[in-house]
């Protein structure tokens, strides 16, 4: 197997159970009477600490290579997909969401690590592209196993089905004992590195606050359909249907990406990505009936499934040279400290407000962003 498909396996194995947790959780959490805002902090949790530790995750990379970290991350991404098995009830779920979000953001850096070191620079958008292809694989994947598992299996039995194909890809990768990438020898000079070096950079800086805003919509997605999907009486198959058809979408675009990146540049995607992505936020308040909410769906997996593979590319290009691990989790860092306080948000005005402003609020913010890339290009 060549080495670019078989890393792409693992990220698929271990997103399937990540996102089959995400979904397996916050519906759990509806059954048990939860409120938007409970379920707000619940996904809160998944994105708490790796906000805090992303950047060190980061540097661990560069420092001792990729392998263990994915390895032992694996290990406890399954394990904490086996806590709410072992004890149903609301505070396992809190325990659960903060110990599953923390190993996979590892496993997440590494494996990006890997990807943006295979092949020649040039290659980096095309490596990206089938690399997000395979996220859009596990993001199908994942709410319709959850779904259909707590339909005919029920909760408990669910986030059981939903720790095996972490624990799989983790047995692949310690089977094949597959070394992804060297580990990165600092330079004479590393210990002046600080993380302000990285935002004071003019061509990093844009790319880290653009994939913030990619990444509260696709946080908004996650967050809001579960519940919007439960008020207007979908059952957790359904809204596993609804949320299959937003990864289908992805995978539908990113099947494209190899050929699109050969001939768009970065900004031109960006552009084009936030602009589809307000546009579907802001008709989701409207949507009522099952197909039209999976057509927006498929909608707004257009818009956000196609930005990733090149501002992953445009990230690895402006990183300094030894620091990309770092840089990735720099990225992370951001992207968490959106899926730590935008949930928290989301929950308390949909408590209060309901649905529709946050929709309408997040496709203002996405049309703006599309207008700023647009000066960019």
């Amino acid at each position: 197997m060549k080495p670019l498909f078989y890393f792409i396996l693992l990220t698929v194995l271990s997103h399937v159970g990540f996102v089959g947790s995400r979904i397996t959780v916050s519906l759990s959490a509806i059954d048990q009477g939860a409120s938007p805002l409970a379920i707000g902090v619940l996904m809160a949790l998944y994105a708490v600490i790796p906000m805090l530790l992303a950047v060190q995750a980061g540097r661990l990379v560069d420092r001792v290579g990729a392998f263990r970290p994915i390895a032992v991350a694996g290990v406890i991404v399954a394990a904490g997909m086996l806590l709410p098995f072992a004890s149903h009830e609301m505070p396992m779920l809190f325990v659960s969401a903060t110990v599953v979000g923390t190993a996979f953001m590892m496993q997440h850096i590494a494996l990006n690590h890997v990807i943006g070191n295979l092949g020649e620079a040039s290659a980096r958008p095309v490596n990206f592209s089938w690399f997000a292809l395979g996220y859009s694989v596990s993001g199908f994947l994942g709410p319709l196993l959850a779904g259909f598992a707590i339909d005919l299996a029920g909760y408990r039995a669910a986030f059981l089905m939903m720790a095996l194909p972490p624990a799989a890809g983790t047995a692949l990768l310690l089977w094949k004992r597959g070394v992804p990438g060297r580990p990165h020898v600092p330079r004479a000079d590393a210990v002046q590195h600080r993380v302000a070096d990285l935002l004071r950079d003019p061509r990093l800086l844009p790319v880290f606050l653009f994939s913030g805003l990619l990444a509260s919509g696709w946080d908004m997605y996650t967050f809001v359909i579960p519940i919007y999907g439960t008020r207007i009486g979908l059952s957790p198959s359904t809204i596993g249907v609804v949320m299959s058809s937003f990864a289908l979408a992805t995978f539908v675009v990113r099947l494209a990406m190899p050929s699109v990146a050969r001939r768009l540049s970065e900004w031109t995607v960006v552009c084009t990505a936030l602009a589809i992505s307000g546009i579907a936020y802001s008709l989701f308040p409207l949507a009522t009936q099952v197909p039209f909410l999976i057509a927006l769906s498929f909608f707004l997996g257009l818009g956000l499934g196609c930005a990733q593979p090149m501002i992953m590319a445009a990230l690895y290009a402006a990183s300094p040279p030894g620091r990309q691990g770092e840089v990735v989790g720099m990225r992370t860092t951001m992207i968490n400290a959106s899926q730590t306080f935008m949930p928290l948000a989301f929950g308390a005005v949909g408590t209060a407000l309901g649905m529709a402003p946050i929709l309408w609020g997040m496709a203002v913010a996405l049309l703006i962003g599309s207008f700023l890339a647009s000066k960019r290009r």
